[in-house]
């Protein structure tokens, strides 16, 4: 009996060790997800904000440069601009693409893109 019961010690030690392991595997990958939805949500937000921003000034409801507005209303909320530009035969319309990197352990998948357009309503 004595015999069996060496031969058992220190295997919790071993299973507490991988159960370990694996938590903080799983918590690292929620972290990671964590960085890459915020990070998501904050391009797709800046990308609406800056396109409508842009779209009032192609309407010449505010002043300047639909573009240049754009940029500096990305910068404003965290994001860099990625692209800008005014669709032909949509006046006053106006598509933005924003870029916010992604931090945490998932880093390494560079930047969340976000896609909006803005314009004028239609008249139909």
């Amino acid at each position: 009996m004595n015999r069996d019961v060496e031969r058992e010690r220190g295997s919790s030690t071993v299973a507490t060790v991988g159960l370990v392991c694996a938590l903080l595997i799983l918590g690292a990958t929620c972290a990671g997800l964590i960085g890459v939805i915020t990070a998501q949500h904050r391009a797709a937000a800046a990308a609406d904000l800056a396109a409508l921003a842009a779209a009032d000034a192609a309407r010449g409801l505010a002043p300047g440069e639909p573009c240049a507005i754009a940029e500096r209303v990305a910068q404003s909320n965290g994001a860099q601009l990625g692209g800008c530009g005014q669709p032909a035969g949509l006046g006053g319309t106006v598509d933005v693409r924003t870029l916010v990197d992604i931090t945490g352990p998932f880093a390494f998948l560079g930047s969340a893109e976000g896609l909006s357009r803005a314009g004028p309503p239609d008249s139909s």
